[in-house]
């Protein structure tokens, strides 16, 4: 698979099928195959592009990672390859991303599908807020030890870097995003807020989310939790799908 030069960064992605083209954004600590289950369902009827971003799976940490600089790369990446504008999928970190796309740079997004956003990082739960202020790089392997042995074997900063790279993603966890209601007010591209009803931010959080963006549609899926995209994948892509094609 190919890599591109995007604000100055060597930025690995993958592109899987033909049609309109569909960004689609991976977790934090994901990469381009931990979104495979979507994948494989969107590429039968979309050209699925899968960036790996700064710090994730193949892309080298250039300092400072935050989710404004993951949007003004996710900009780059489509202005590098052509893509003018494209139908966004993101999930949980890549679903902030998306937020901040449709705020800032609303020229490049025909539709959106934030799954898992919160748009404030006080929107999780008293539950996994404590999760994430105790956690440990090797409690994350435990966790997603797929992502960690992915980014272990293909990261340029090499596996010593990941408690580096693993501390400032749980900075960025317990302080961002800092997005209000009136930022995402802004939003005005047609847009789904989809999330589990047993989700890593409260159902509240994403119902208010879904009141501050005009004209948004609301999906919540029950009996499903942050694991959704892997899981309950063929229910997440029917309803984004449903959505996309309108």
């Amino acid at each position: 698979m190919p890599n591109i030069e995007v604000n100055g960064l060597n930025t690995y992605y993958e592109v899987h099928g033909e049609g309109p083209p569909v960004m689609l954004l991976h977790g934090g600590f994901g990469n381009a195959p931990s979104m495979s289950p979507m994948t494989d369902i969107l590429s039968k009827h979309y050209k699925v592009y899968l960036p790996e971003r700064r710090g994730h799976g193949h892309t080298a940490d250039p300092g400072e990672i935050n989710y404004e600089l993951m949007a003004e790369d996710t900009v780059g990446f489509m202005a590098a390859l052509g893509i003018e504008k494209a139908r966004i999928v993101g999930y949980s970190d890549g679903a902030i991303i998306c937020l901040y796309l449709g705020i800032r740079h609303p020229g490049i997004v025909e539709r959106m599908v934030p799954v898992s956003a919160n748009y404030h990082w006080n929107g999780l739960t008293e539950h996994m807020r404590a999760i994430f202020e105790k956690s440990t790089p090797q409690a994350m392997a435990a966790i997603l030890p797929d992502e960690v042995k992915y980014y272990n074997e293909n990261n340029p900063d090499g596996p010593d870097h990941f408690p580096v790279f693993f501390a400032k993603m749980q900075k960025l966890f317990l302080s961002q995003p800092d997005l209000t209601t009136e930022d995402l007010a802004a939003i005005r591209v047609p847009t789904l807020v989809l999330a589990a009803d047993r989700d890593l931010m409260t159902i509240e959080h994403t119902v208010e989310m879904h009141k501050a963006i005009e004209g948004s549609q609301l999906c919540i899926i029950p009996g499903a939790n942050h694991g959704l995209v892997f899981d309950r994948a063929d229910e997440v892509c029917a309803a984004a799908m449903r959505f996309l094609s309108g």
